[in-house]
């Protein structure tokens, strides 16, 4: 069950490798919305031209990708049940799918973002398994759809729970270009997902008022820092490992260079607009993740009395709040104590590594 660009992508990479895969099923459902585009139905479009008109007009789908419109018809048999929607809509779906799915499912999140809970940010994986009642692993990493489909080289990493499924997952996801790593540390990979969105928008910030690249290496250097130590706080038992993974480094790298939390972080800065009407002018009102998460990491931050030890995250959460000017961004990366990111460290390997 896939929907939009990125899930389209995806829903052609599962459904070639299912064809070749012995132990699986050939036939592959995605679900797409009922909507009418250039006259025709969307989901008749994909089924008789095998075209996904709206979102992926010139990538040709294969033939075991069956669209569907009923939520439930498209999920009720599946085994793995693959969710790259909103998140905002993903408490309506699994509602409406629990108790009509197979009990021993397995589910699959591409999905960027989180619902908040009463202690700032429930993760999407959580979110899935409390309300539909099966495991659920991530993938997350450096992918673009498009280039996902023109077999230019990407690579993802799989945070999956029950290890007993890593190398079917494996199978189903990785491409003729696409290089997928599994490890058993789903929590701090997706929780690595959210925070890069905030230092992205920083980058942003910085290529708005013209700084070098130094800076900005100083700034995703100390950004990746503040990531470890916040989810050594929030989610202990992660691996560090895992912040080398395509979702980790990699993945903070290329947000701060080619997202659009950095390319409107900069129109901020090099226009009058503020940061509402730009999502508004440029995102059709949706809302950029970079600001949304700092809110909510500064929240939890505040709650545990430990806002003063992330002085990155907390600057570019005053920035979106305007109550710091944006050059002010500069002078907090030159000030940020050279043992800042150690202190309340609670995991000894975490010690270790920052030493090095």
């Amino acid at each position: 069950m896939l929907s939009l660009i990125r899930g389209t992508a995806l829903a052609k990479v599962v459904a070639e490798n299912a064809t070749r895969l012995e132990d699986v099923e050939n036939r592959v459902n995605l679900f797409v919305y009922d909507e009418i585009f250039e006259g025709k139905r969307l989901s008749e479009t994909i089924n008789q031209h095998h075209i996904n008109s709206k979102y992926l007009p010139h990538v040709k789908l294969p033939e075991n990708l069956v669209a569907f419109t009923d939520l439930v018809e498209s999920a009720k048999y599946a085994d793995i049940i693959v969710f790259a929607i909103p998140s905002k809509h993903i408490t309506d779906f699994c509602k409406t799918l629990l108790g009509k799915i197979k009990p021993n499912a397995l589910a699959v999140s591409l999905i960027k973002g989180f619902l908040p809970s009463e202690s700032g940010i429930e993760l999407i994986s959580h979110a899935i398994t409390k309300y539909l009642k099966v495991p659920c692993a991530v993938l997350i990493g450096v992918n673009l759809a498009t280039e996902i489909v023109s077999n230019k080289f990407c690579e993802a990493t799989l945070g999956c729970r029950d290890t007993k499924q890593t190398r079917i997952l494996k199978e189903l996801f990785k491409g003729p270009s696409l290089r997928v790593v599994v490890v058993d540390d789903a929590d701090c990979v997706e929780i690595c997902g959210l925070l890069k969105h905030i230092i992205a928008f920083g980058t942003g910030l910085l290529d708005g008022l013209e700084c070098n690249e130094n800076i900005k290496s100083a700034l995703i250097r100390l950004g990746l820092l503040e990531m470890m130590h916040f989810t050594d706080i929030f989610f202990p038992g992660s691996k560090l490992a895992t912040f080398f993974e395509s979702s980790g480094l990699s993945d903070l790298i290329t947000v701060c260079y080619g997202s659009r939390n950095r390319r409107i972080a900069e129109a901020f800065i090099r226009t009058d607009y503020t940061i509402e009407q730009l999502e508004g002018e440029l995102l059709k009102g949706q809302k950029l993740l970079g600001p949304v998460v700092a809110k909510e990491v500064n929240n939890m931050l505040n709650n545990k009395g430990v806002e003063g030890k992330f002085p990155i995250f907390t600057m570019i959460h005053r920035i979106c709040e305007y109550t710091s000017k944006p050059r002010e961004l500069i002078q907090c990366i030159f000030d940020v104590p050279d043992d800042i990111i150690l202190l309340g460290c609670s995991t000894p390997s975490l010690k270790n590594i920052l030493d090095l």
